[in-house]
């Protein structure tokens, strides 16, 4: 995703960074005088589409926030039960997580049960209120312990205020609504006849990302620890930390379908991610070594096929590709001492 600590950090400052206290986060979601907030306009619908017998996703077709496309810029994945519906990550704000509502019931009924976030950037939980506004307040939103504290802390109120700035207040309305269950690697939640299986590898696309694995489909939700025809920023994660974390998916389950985020779901998903960063640590691990300086780290990158071949179909890719290379490349040089 190309949101960054800077503009995160934008945010605080919009919002006057000022703390946060109870009601900021959880009570604004029931108060009493919600029909008078001003909410945004509905987010156009997006189909669902059935990427395993149990696993369904209504695809974000963009990679950025813009005005044009109301924050819909991550996908939201459902795992549906017997016993109920679970949803990994919610979206970005209250009228996308509404939307996926109504297409989530053009394939059932069944009410939905629990939430998963996969980590703390607002893309991927800030369409928790819509969720709980339909299902209620008491529902179960399970994360990464740093990641509820990143959401209660002021990473809530510097994403929530960023994506209506994003959106030109496309997202008005939305409530900060933080996880309230915490989960560590190996947590399992069963739906009747499917389960979910949390896994959690250390630090990756953030310090505290998780996947959920559904082993009954060989299907893996892997949050932006990867991506399809994307490139995932990595200013709060770690290029080594990621490869590790893939290889760690990869030994510790029998998956065949990965859904990322970000990009379409399949199986050519976990080559493309894994070739990219590879490319692309070696390459500064290989500059750093030569004495390369910083700023030519971009074209040694770009001599590896690994990289270059990407470029012509990742979205945002001349806007971004020299930030991340410079993040690999300082990542390389601190991993010399």
């Amino acid at each position: 995703m190309a949101i960054t600590r800077r503009d995160v950090l934008s945010g605080v400052a919009a919002a006057g960074g000022l703390p946060l206290t109870q009601y900021d986060l959880c009570m604004p979601a029931f108060a009493a005088d919600e029909a008078d907030v001003v909410v945004g306009p509905p987010v156009n619908d997006q189909p669902i589409q059935k990427i395993s017998p149990h696993v369904y996703m209504v695809e974000a077709p963009d990679g950025f926030p813009t005005p044009e496309n109301k924050g819909m810029m991550s996908n939201i994945i459902f795992v549906v039960g017997k016993d109920g519906v679970a949803v990994v990550d919610t979206g970005a704000s209250l009228q996308i997580a509404r939307m996926c509502i109504r297409q989530l019931r053009s394939v059932t009924k069944a009410p939905v049960v629990g939430i998963f976030n996969t980590h703390y950037h607002g893309d991927h939980w800030l369409g928790n209120h819509g969720f709980i506004e339909a299902f209620g307040k008491d529902i179960p939103i399970y994360a990464h312990a740093g990641a509820r504290k990143a959401i209660e802390g002021g990473t809530g109120v510097s994403w929530r205020d960023s994506m209506m700035r994003w959106t030109n207040q496309a997202s008005s309305g939305t409530r900060i609504v933080p996880p309230n269950r915490d989960v560590e690697h190996g947590f399992t939640l069963s739906l009747g006849d499917v389960t979910l299986r949390v896994h959690q590898y250390g630090v990756a696309h953030t310090p505290f990302d998780i996947a959920i694995e559904v082993p009954e489909d060989q299907a893996m939700c892997v949050g932006d620890i990867m991506m399809d025809r994307r490139i995932a920023n990595m200013e709060d994660g770690s290029y080594k930390g990621t490869l590790e974390a893939i290889d760690a998916l990869v030994k510790n389950s029998r998956t065949a379908v990965w859904a990322p985020a970000h990009g379409d779901a399949g199986t050519k998903v976990l080559e493309w991610q894994r070739s990219l960063f590879q490319g692309i640590y070696e390459a500064c691990v290989d500059a750093v070594k030569q004495n390369v300086p910083l700023e030519g780290a971009l074209a040694v990158a770009m001599k590896d096929p690994r990289v270059s071949s990407k470029a012509a179909e990742t979205k945002g890719w001349a806007n971004n590709i020299g930030k991340y290379v410079s993040i690999a490349y300082l990542e390389a040089e601190q991993a010399q001492f």
